[in-house]
């Protein structure tokens, strides 16, 4: 199955819960996501024997990687349940967690034993000011490695961490996180502000370029390239010449790779969705609910698929009408 420019589907996103914990400014920023902001109720939000129905669809079609997400998927109840019951799924050799880890250090050992692979996650900063800026909460940055120690002691190793990078932000941070996590069992990633939804107040003068990231490692700890582990990844791969560990830069800002995405998302009410900057999705909930076959979803899901062109990070800097566009929210769809 594939699109209009050759790409496979190979990776379905799965959100789980569009509510959070945080109120992250590049994400869920509070002015929007306040106390007055209505969320998705639960009988709005897909079942897991609706999810894992979907994905036994999408695997049949070529799906082979899943990723859970959010919201923050741990907020979600029984979540390894889900778990469970995707890792039973003929043809799903891999299924991984994005978090923030507040919640993780009482799941990790759960949720690996249900037959979660992997987990990424989110952590923009190591003192607790900074990381109380970004994330509008007050968090410790001591709690959130303790949930990565927890990932690591049950087995969903290495643990991959997030750092969203911001000028004038928490850029200053970036050679403490390297130092931090070098020579560690994690793999450090950084990530260019994105442009996702129309509410975190993107600006192109934010975003530090994955090429001057490089730079100021480098100039302190040497880096070589690593060959991708496999097609279709997103972080470009580096490691320190000392024998220091890996990194990973992911730069769809100044680097768009739209020419190998093999990702769709699945809304937590249903809806999928064939790029992270979509304006709109395709209503699997209505067909869930409605009596449809599995035929029928498959044969909608490999027409939504194969008509897909987007290439939406290609096109950023060619085309201004993109700028401005109304693109569904990070929260709803799952990073």
């Amino acid at each position: 199955m594939r699109d209009q420019l050759d790409r496979p589907l190979r990776d379905l996103r799965i959100s789980v819960t569009d509510r959070c914990n945080l109120r992250c400014s590049y994400c869920m920023p509070k002015e929007v996501f306040g106390a007055g902001y209505v969320f998705l109720g639960r009988s709005e939000l897909l079942s897991f024997e609706e999810i894992a129905r979907v994905t036994r669809v999408l695997a049949a079609q070529g799906v082979d990687r899943l990723r859970l997400t959010g919201g923050e998927p741990l907020l979600r109840h029984g979540l390894e349940r889900l778990v469970e019951m995707l890792a039973g799924i003929d043809g799903i050799g891999d299924i991984a967690l994005t978090t923030n880890g507040l919640l993780l250090a009482g799941k990790a050992r759960a949720l690996a034993d249900a037959g979660l692979n992997r987990v990424t996650v989110s952590l923009d900063a190591l003192d607790d000011q900074t990381l109380h800026a970004i994330s509008d909460a007050p968090i410790s940055v001591a709690r959130v490695l303790r949930g990565i120690d927890a990932a690591v002691a049950a087995g969903l190793s290495p643990v991959k961490v997030n750092m969203v990078v911001r000028r004038g932000v928490n850029d200053g941070c970036v050679l403490a996180m390297a130092e931090r996590f070098r020579r560690s069992r994690q793999i450090l990633r950084f990530i260019e502000f994105m442009d996702v939804g129309s509410t975190n107040g993107w600006r192109s003068d934010e975003v530090v370029p994955a090429a001057e990231i490089h730079e100021r490692i480098a100039a302190r700890w040497p880096l070589e390239p690593l060959a991708p582990t496999r097609a279709g990844e997103v972080a470009t791969r580096y490691r320190y010449r000392d024998g220091g560990g890996e990194i990973g830069l992911i730069h769809s800002v100044s680097e768009p790779f739209c020419a190998s995405c093999s990702r769709a998302r699945l809304s937590a009410d249903g809806k999928l969705f064939t790029c992270l900057f979509a304006r709109s999705g395709h209503d699997l909930r209505a067909m869930l609910r409605g009596g449809a076959g599995d035929v029928e979803l498959a044969e909608r899901t490999f027409e939504i698929w194969t008509a897909r062109g987007d290439r939406y990070s290609a096109e950023r800097a060619a085309r201004a009408s993109t700028a401005g566009a109304a693109k569904v929210e990070m929260s709803y769809i799952g990073g």
